[in-house]
């Protein structure tokens, strides 16, 4: 995963999820509630930082997505592509990533209990 925090909001996506969502969505103010200094860096390289998948993964919660419907809404869902900070023509990223990054919490989780 890279180290670096969310990338910043692209013009084009701040002005089109600004115009297709004039009051807002609940992914748009979610991503100022998470950072990837939050979660730390750990994992081998892959296509999203810890911070991105972790809000993907509350936007997935949020809506009741799999990880491939999850995915899908970061490609195609204006609000996401915002919250996300991604440019409009973002390919986004395969859904086997959320496993892989869910995995080691899961693993903690377990080991707690």
């Amino acid at each position: 995963m890279r180290p670096e925090g969310l990338s910043e909001i692209p013009e084009w996506t701040a002005a089109a999820a600004a115009t297709a969502f004039p009051d807002g969505s609940h992914a748009m103010p979610a991503r100022d509630e998470l950072t990837d200094e939050a979660f730390g860096v750990r994992g081998a390289p892959a296509l999203a930082s810890p911070g991105m998948l972790a809000l993907v993964t509350v936007l997935q919660f949020a809506e009741d997505l799999t990880d491939q419907q999850a995915a899908l809404m970061a490609v195609r869902a204006i609000d996401w592509k915002y919250a996300l900070g991604m440019e409009l023509t973002d390919p986004g990223f395969d859904f086997t990533v959320l496993a892989k990054f869910r995995a080691p919490t899961v693993c903690a989780l377990r080991t707690a209990v």
